[in-house]
């Protein structure tokens, strides 16, 4: 196990060394929701709890729910959202996202799936990671589905995912969601988006927004760029809806 230290180091997560570790994604996911107090958030697919705890630092009127098949990664996030001093607010449970009952009702819903169908796309793939990063039988249709049944009427769903499964994404939320709005998640100004940043009202009827994209880094240097760098110290959000405060 080792510790990752994120947000300025205000959130502290521990992670296994061999197997699936949160990173980059996990914040944006969590720099990409806004919430009004009271509010009830869950998160399939939690792992070590880094999104939740994150986006709870900041969304500080708001509770949190995190559910993972991983026994062993719930008890690593239940153990992060104590030592991070969020346990009264942020809760992690075993769950699969093929039987999401008794998840909801929830104000909004987010997650960072398995990237991957195929075994074969992964490279040099442990068994650690397995299970995080491959769909298996619970393909991406499972996670919007398990989504829409946790979600409130008119709750609100923010996914994170490869860049070229956006086509799929789009298709998933054509019917019965609306109010979408992509933001793309590009490494420099001149490389192809590597991921996205979905987000879907369901039993909505608005049309699809495409926001102008996140560049992460400048130059050559390989140095985040000024508003990547902003988020990922926690100074600022993604700006994917409007802000829902009086």
């Amino acid at each position: 196990m080792s510790e990752d230290r994120f947000l300025d180091s205000r959130i502290t997560v521990t992670q296994p060394d061999d197997g699936f570790r949160a990173g980059i994604d996990a914040v944006l996911l969590a720099a990409a929701l806004l919430a009004k107090p009271g509010e009830r958030l869950v998160e399939p697919g939690c792992g070590a709890g880094t999104a939740s705890l994150c986006a709870a630092s900041r969304l500080t009127g708001c509770h949190f729910a995190g559910f993972d098949i991983d026994p062993d990664m719930i008890a690593l996030a239940q153990g992060n959202a104590a030592a991070n001093g969020l346990a009264d607010r942020v809760g992690f449970s075993a769950g699969d996202v093929a039987d999401p009952a008794g998840w909801g009702p929830a104000d909004q819903v987010f997650f960072n799936p398995p990237f991957f169908d195929d075994p074969k796309s992964m490279r040099a793939p442990r068994a650690g990671k397995t299970r995080a990063y491959l769909t298996g039988e619970t393909v991406l249709a499972d996670w919007i589905a398990a989504a829409r049944k946790t979600l409130k009427p008119r709750g609100r769903l923010t996914v994170i995912h490869r860049a070229d499964r956006l086509g799929d994404l789009l298709f998933l939320l054509n019917a019965r969601w609306g109010d979408v709005v992509v933001k793309p998640v590009h490494p420099r100004a001149d490389a192809p988006a590597k991921r996205v940043i979905v987000a879907a009202t369901r039993d909505a009827k608005g049309p699809l927004v495409l926001l102008p994209p996140l560049v992460l880094h400048d130059g050559e240097g390989g140095q985040y760029s000024a508003e990547a760098d902003a988020i990922l110290r926690g100074r600022a959000g993604l700006q994917l809806w409007k802000d829902p405060s009086p």
